[in-house]
């Protein structure tokens, strides 16, 4: 490609509503436009990108065997119904009615489509497994759509959807996918974590998700230094602290004690000179229509996706402090206690071991110390209901600690079960001729937001570092002297060169300073630069430089394609490793 004649409209600066690294440069490239409130268009060099994410997916996903479909787009509300989650899916379903009123959604996932589709096209065990996979556009109308491409309202998404005979077969479907997202990752040159998660709204028994490592990441993933335990904070757990970690041991009679206007933690803890550890919370929290009382260490953090999962009445909301005065009869906020409660309790299984804390005394400004289980309450229900915390020890191996590193989600797997396939009345006839019902997985990974992440891995203060798997271009070619017949010979010679060798080039040839074109070089982040001009060319020579921190070296011009082409491989190898 010419720059000459490309639509690649490079800014100096980023418009104010960029706030995140990708969603700067991406704009600053020129790689995407703004249509509307999470909506982009993607310009040439961006599709580019895109369309090598595309690729890549689409590779593995038909060497694993999977089969590429096309579904629509707009799904009928009847489907969604069936299902269940017409009305539990919530706002970000786009919502839509065709002239005669009926009712229809713009797809965020396609779970109820496929397996629609696989009630009227499985009928026997010999069809079994199958998986079918496709590359199309979703929508979810998120509340506030930011970071640009990362968190946008529509986004490009390949999904994938499996159907076993039995729990055995999904296993070796599933690890068949990991597999397959694995190798995607790799060769997109990512560094990346396969982590442990919640299935969330999808469903199912267990899943996986794949993370971006970026310190700008909006996801907290958890891992041991030692094993390969790793979960997102959402399902991260560890293993119980011993007890002289947390417990105080044997104690006095519990006490009532004034703390006048001491509501924080912080100020608790200071005020009756006691570790956090040894201060139990009480957070009042509303499920399933009414008030619950969740009871965590004063040192440990509530977990509201743990919270919803044990308590099992629907999503835990953490209510204003005048909804909760009007769910619990007027206890006040930052003294609420389990001593003498009314409200049902669940604690986190880190209290369990305690034999004196301190607590709220449910009166304002006063709190209980020494307090018991047994002795001066019932001991409650323990669950799992806090997020983990740098140093915990881990909960698979003997002497490892977990670490937390932020990353960015882009896949995620999913074992199903048969969830949908039981709603949707999806059946097959094993060999002894019984109907059965099918048992589902389904895979996705955000096409797009690769493209996001890869950036927010991979850049500099100057721009765009690209891993050549994604880059738009492998080598960009910089034109010193457009009026120099020799520096527009070399560079045409090299331009025409690289293609013959099936190499990607952008040639820079536009009548501007020579300065300019390194900024946008920099900016757009091809793999490889070579400068055909100035001193270096008097003396026969070219300039090359590694986008990636790389020492500029000059070659003969004899010797350019053959160098361009070692140093593309050898770099290549090294980003996929």
């Amino acid at each position: 490609m010419r720059f000459s004649i490309a639509l690649i409209p490079t800014l100096k600066e980023a418009p104010v509503e960029a706030h995140t690294v990708s969603h700067r440069l991406m704009l600053r490239a020129g790689l995407i436009r703004p249509l509307g409130s999470g909506i982009y268009t993607w310009l040439p060099v961006g599709l580019k990108i895109l369309r090598k994410v595309e690729a890549i997916v689409r590779q593995e996903m038909d060497a694993a065997g999977a089969q590429e479909v096309l579904m629509p787009a707009v799904q009928p509300a009847e489907l969604w119904r069936e299902s269940g989650r017409w009305d539990f899916y919530g706002k970000e379903l786009l919502r839509i009615r065709d002239r005669h009123d009926r009712e229809f959604c713009f797809g965020p996932t396609h779970e109820e489509v496929i397996t629609d589709l696989a009630r009227r096209e499985l009928k026997s065990y010999r069809q079994l497994p199958v998986n079918f996979y496709q590359i199309q556009t979703k929508f979810r109308d998120e509340i506030r759509p930011r970071f640009g491409i990362m968190r946008g309202r529509e986004f490009l998404m390949k999904d994938a959807y499996s159907f076993d005979m039995d729990a055995e077969g999904l296993e070796v479907t599933y690890r068949a996918m990991h597999a397959a997202y694995t190798r995607i990752f790799k060769r997109c040159g990512l560094s990346f974590r396969p982590v442990e998660a919640d299935t969330g709204s999808i469903g199912g028994s267990s899943s996986h998700e794949f993370h971006v490592l970026a310190s700008s990441g909006e996801d907290v993933i958890a891992s041991c230094t030692q094993c390969d335990y790793a979960a997102n904070l959402e399902k991260a757990t560890s293993a119980m602290p011993t007890a002289s970690d947390s417990d105080p041991g044997n104690s006095a009679t519990m006490r009532l004690v004034s703390t006048p206007g001491k509501k924080s933690i912080e100020e608790v803890s200071a005020f009756l000179n006691l570790p956090q550890s040894h201060l139990v919370k009480g957070l009042v929290v509303e499920a399933g229509g009414r008030a619950h009382l969740l009871l965590l260490r004063g040192d440990h953090e509530l977990n509201l996706v743990k919270a919803t999962n044990a308590l099992g009445l629907g999503t835990v909301q953490i209510p204003e402090p005048g909804r909760i005065a009007e769910l619990t009869g007027g206890l006040p906020v930052g003294y609420v206690g389990p001593v003498g409660t009314s409200l049902p309790i669940l604690a986190d299984r880190a209290l369990e071991q305690l034999t004196s804390f301190a607590c709220g005394a449910n009166q304002p400004d006063h709190h209980f110390t020494d307090a018991a289980w047994e002795r001066d309450l019932p001991k409650p229900a323990f669950a799992d209901l806090r997020n983990v915390q740098p140093d915990d020890p881990c909960p698979r191996c003997a002497t490892g600690r977990l670490r937390l590193d932020r990353g960015i989600e882009v896949g995620h797997i999913f074992k199903l079960g048969d969830k949908y396939a039981k709603a949707l009345a999806v059946s097959v006839l094993d060999p002894d001729g019984q109907e059965r019902t099918p048992i589902m997985g389904c895979y996705g990974i955000g096409v797009s937001r690769v493209v996001a992440a890869a950036i927010e891995q991979n850049h500099d203060d100057n721009g765009i570092i690209w891993p050549v798997a994604l880059a738009p271009f492998e080598v960009e070619i910089l034109l010193a002297n457009p009026n120099d017949p020799l520096s527009v010979q070399t560079a045409e010679t090299l331009y025409a060169g690289l293609t013959a060798m099936g190499i990607t080039a952008l040639l820079d040839d536009r009548d501007d300073r020579l300065g300019v074109k390194f900024k946008d070089a920099d900016l757009i982040g091809c793999p490889l630069r070579v400068v055909a001009g100035g001193r270096a060319l008097k003396e026969g020579k070219v300039e090359l430089q590694i986008r990636r921190g790389g020492d500029p070296m000059q070659v003969p011009v004899s010797e350019a394609l053959v160098t361009i082409r070692e140093k593309l491989a050898a770099h290549a190898l090294m980003e996929q490793s």
